[in-house]
């Protein structure tokens, strides 16, 4: 018999497997990529990893390391948010609270997570991703003569010297290389001893192909000095199924997962006729077959990288490739997730009941009334509260129960938002307070419970 434990961390099924070998095969011959490794994780597990090679009897594996490039942000944005949950920072904090530089000093720090920042898109000099990091040894020479195109907070636009400088604030608050600060407070942690600024055997060489031909040319990698944090990391498929499971339910030891559903929840508005793809806080959003898909892409000289985590399905795809273009690698690593959703849906855990029944929040569920707007409040198994319209869309939210007695809103319209349950006669509750909006028990509950009074008559007919 197959309980659902097994199953959930089983291997996928072989018709399964053959899928996504395919769509790795796929992406290798129509991206002409020398190499490509895809991977699977099922609910925190890597279940599936597969690979292509042009050279016969060379495939890579699962640690086999490759350049992932811009990945590399969504690590330091993880620093970050150790700083700030740390109290060391605020993400509504200019810059120039914590350091010295005067091109981005009004920007915070949450608009260079979000690349909000107003600043260029690339640093000064030569081809930064082509060229030693040597040739901007200071933090202030990645400017180049406009380092600010757009005010800041007033659009979206991608900065790799926006997260050089953050990489320079884990380094002011820490006192130590953010590298260094990435392997002690989360590489160690998570177990991804392959993962590191250089590459270190056994690892792919870059390449670009030729567009027109099939030929193939190598790419330096250079060590990029004080843009490392836009994308200096090499890692394996195997590292990143790790990080991977710790992006999709935190590890009190690194980040909890409150803070990283706020990396991941929008905080900017999508670029004009760019609908389904977004940007949190050092990671990208994308809408793919219908599903909601949060991660980030890479790529670097020779490297193309991403990996996707889908929080529905409790899925994650990850594709690494040696070739500087061709491979379509987001979509690969996106088709990898929807291949086992589609093949092999998620069991859903068995419902249970509460392990114990509080009289006092079970005399809070049932239906309310905002106005005369029917809404049902349910007991969920975890203790939280549910609020809903009783038929239609509407604001609906879940709720945490606070120590001081309250209850925060954690989604939809009342996402932080403090509902407080006012005591009336004996047990019963009187009313609602949510936000300021009252629920009573009937349509348009008593005389002074309302703001704005209820009319004396009461109900009438015409």
């Amino acid at each position: 018999m197959t309980t659902l434990d097994a199953d959930e961390f089983a291997e996928p099924l072989p018709a399964t497997r053959r899928a996504l070998l395919r769509r790795v095969a796929l992406g290798q011959v129509e991206g002409r990529a020398p190499s490509l490794v895809g991977a699977v994780v099922r609910e925190g597990k890597l279940v599936w990893t597969g690979s292509r090679s042009c050279v016969e009897g060379h495939a890579p594996d699962a640690d086999t390391q490759y350049r992932i490039g811009s990945l590399t942000k969504t690590f330091v944005a993880v620093l970050v948010m150790r700083l700030r949950d740390e109290g060391l920072l605020d993400l509504g904090d200019p810059l120039a609270k914590h350091l010295d530089v005067p091109e981005a000093g009004g920007a915070t720090v949450a608009q260079l997570l979000s690349h909000t920042a107003g600043l260029a898109a690339e640093p000064r000099g030569p081809w930064w991703e082509r060229t030693p990091g040597a040739l901007r040894p200071e933090t202030a020479d990645v400017f180049g003569e406009r380092p600010v195109v757009y005010p800041a907070g007033r659009r979206h636009h991608y900065s790799n010297p926006g997260f050089a400088l953050l990489g320079a604030l884990v380094e002011r608050l820490r006192g130590a290389p953010w590298g260094q600060v990435l392997t002690r407070e989360v590489l160690e942690p998570l177990g991804m001893g392959r993962t590191s600024l250089e590459p270190r055997a056994p690892h792919a060489g870059g390449w670009a192909v030729h567009p027109w031909a099939d030929v193939i040319l190598p790419e330096p990698a250079e060590d990029t000095g004080r843009m490392g944090p836009a994308g200096q990391l090499w890692s394996t498929a195997g590292d990143l199924a790790r990080f991977a499971a710790f992006l999709l339910d935190g590890d009190e030891r690194v980040l909890g997962a409150e803070s990283l559903a706020e990396m991941r929840a929008p905080a900017v508005a999508p670029e004009e006729g760019d609908w389904d793809g977004g940007y949190g806080l050092g990671t990208q959003l994308i809408r793919h077959g219908g599903r909601y898909l949060h991660g980030h892409t890479g790529s670097m000289p020779g490297f193309l990288a991403s990996l996707w985590v889908s929080p529905e399905d409790r899925l994650a795809g990850i594709a690494l490739a040696n070739a500087t273009s061709g491979p379509t690698i987001g979509a690969i690593a996106a088709d990898l997730i929807e291949i086992v959703a589609e093949h092999e849906p998620r069991i859903p855990a068995p419902w249970r009941p509460l392990l114990e029944a509080d009289p006092a929040l079970l005399a809070l569920t049932g239906p309310w009334y905002w106005g005369a707007r029917p809404y049902h409040l349910r007991l969920r198994a975890d203790r939280g509260l549910e609020l809903s319209p009783a038929a239609g869309a509407g604001r609906a939210s879940r709720f945490r129960a606070e120590p001081d007695g309250t209850w925060t809103g954690l989604d939809g319209y009342y996402a932080g938002e403090t509902l407080r349950v006012v005591e009336g006669e004996g047990d019963a509750p009187a009313h609602l307070d949510l936000g300021t909006f009252v629920f009573t028990r009937e349509p348009y509950g008593p005389e002074g419970v309302v703001p704005g009074g209820v009319d004396p008559e009461g109900w009438r007919g015409l």
